[in-house]
């Protein structure tokens, strides 16, 4: 461990790296590295000198930033804090400032790499805070952390309530699972902030969570890791972004499911996200990207050309539009060379309807969904199409139907099951037949008005992978 080895593949660079942090030349480093034992102390000595110390202001409040923190079974929410300005002891009444806590430093350390307890953390310092909160909500990564009665007038700049962009319900395939899964989102969101659910009923489904994501490849990942480390078997719903509605009351809605738009007949208008997207593709294939993103109602900015080769696009699209497979089309119709990065921009005012799937006449809420009007009837014709293939055969006739309010716009009728109630007629009058089969065309009706339908579990999964 004497003799300091820069990166074998590119020395000189490496060199030229840290000879940037010390201030020295990259000469000078590859000398020192290639000494032993005295070469390694200067090294190091000129790290500690030429490298700035840790600011802040010892005798200010304290302010410590919560950068990470886990949860203990035993102990509750450990935090990884830096102290900013002040002092941390043990022993002390902190506060956290966005949510208002309150609670005693119960145990005060630093890690190297365990836990070492200490008692205390100076200004500039990096540790751990245990405070023997067990709520997880209580604790948000990116918090100032405070003395109570001496409190900071002001938080650490930077921390923003993280806005969720795409929403999706979470219900698990066994309905005792539903504990396990609120206990699995509570620990996953201690780490990941921007996380937020809130729970939800659906008649078909039975209890879950409408959650809150940064994106589409967020939520995959949350699932992913719910299903894998909690070992949860859990069905998704369609993805949908947070629209605004107006109502004749003036009054303006958040709306994060089809479930919370309000009643027609009180509705005024609706008002979805846009985001700025920015497309670097080669020139090429610029025709097939304008036609995917024009397909997708997007409106364009401006085309710049960063080489004879290479063009940048930007363009104004909803966000509904790529949250589904937009990247994957963008990508296959580019072979893959485009690259795309988008951000939010401003909710605009649309022409937006909600698309119901009924089943027997009952709508059913998990295959709701807020769509377009120009894209209404191809959601609805596709939902039934393939309701009707997954769906098993019941005892009675099931009309499957896409509605939008109380019109019509799509259905399909799964055929029931029927038994050969002339199997012991071998002849006779017709009418003896005639007779059988309205005995039995009377049954069906009211079966059918009584009957529920039964839906698998497996038809909910691949009725909602669909994409409109």
């Amino acid at each position: 461990m004497n003799k300091i080895d820069l990166p074998a593949a590119e020395p000189d660079r490496a060199a030229e790296e840290l000879a940037g942090v010390l201030g020295g030349s990259p000469e000078e480093v590859i000398r020192l590295s290639a000494k032993t034992g005295e070469g390694v102390d200067e090294l190091l000595e000129a790290i500690v000198h030429r490298l700035p110390e840790p600011g802040g202001n010892a005798q200010a409040p304290l302010r410590a930033l919560v950068f990470d923190s886990f949860y203990d079974i035993y102990r509750g929410v450990v935090c990884h804090v830096r102290v900013v300005d002040g002092r941390l002891h043990e022993g002390e009444r902190v506060a956290f400032m966005a949510t208002d806590e309150h609670a005693e430093a119960a145990e005060v350390g630093i890690r190297r790499p365990h836990n070492e307890r200490t008692g205390r953390l100076g200004t500039g310092e990096v540790g751990y805070l245990i405070t023997g909160i067990k709520e997880i909500d209580l604790i948000r990564v990116g918090d100032t952390v405070t003395i109570a009665g001496f409190q900071a007038r002001h938080a650490l700049a930077g921390y923003l309530e993280p806005k969720p962009m795409v929403f999706s319900g979470l219900f698990p395939t066994d309905g005792d699972d539903f504990e396990r899964l609120r206990e699995a989102l509570e620990k996953l969101r201690l780490n990941d902030s921007s996380l937020v659910y809130q729970a939800e009923t659906s008649r078909a489904l039975g209890f879950g969570f409408r959650c809150g994501f940064l994106g589409l490849l967020h939520m995959e990942i949350v699932r992913e890791r719910l299903e894998r480390e909690y070992d949860l078997d859990l069905v998704a719903t369609a993805p949908s972004v947070a629209y605004l509605a107006n109502t004749a009351t003036g009054e303006q809605v958040g709306v994060r499911s089809p479930q919370d738009l309000p009643d027609r007949a009180l509705l005024i208008s609706i008002e979805e996200p846009y985001v700025k997207v920015m497309i670097i593709t080669p020139s090429q294939y610029i025709g097939t990207v304008m036609d995917l993103v024009q397909s997708r109602r997007g409106e364009m900015g401006d085309m710049t050309y960063l080489s004879p080769e290479r063009v940048e696009l930007h363009y104004s699209i909803p966000l509904a539009e790529i949250v589904f497979d937009f990247f994957d089309q963008l990508k296959s119709r580019t072979r893959g060379y485009a690259s795309m990065d988008y951000e939010p921009d401003v909710y605009r005012e649309s022409d937006l309807v909600r698309v119901d799937i009924l089943l027997n006449s009952v709508p059913v809420d998990a295959f709701s969904s807020i769509v377009h009007k120009d894209k209404a009837y191809t959601y609805g014709r596709a939902m039934v199409d393939r309701l009707r293939e997954l769906i098993p055969r019941q005892l009675f006739d099931v009309p499957v139907q896409a509605a939008i309010g109380s019109r019509i716009i799509a259905r399909e009728t799964i055929k029931a099951k029927r038994k050969d109630v002339l199997a012991k007629c071998y002849g006779g009058d017709v009418t003896r037949k005639r007779k059988l089969l309205e005995r039995q065309k009377e049954g069906k009706r009211r079966m059918k008005m009584v009957g529920q339908v039964e839906v698998p579990q497996d038809a909910f999964v691949a009725a909602l992978s669909l994409e409109p």
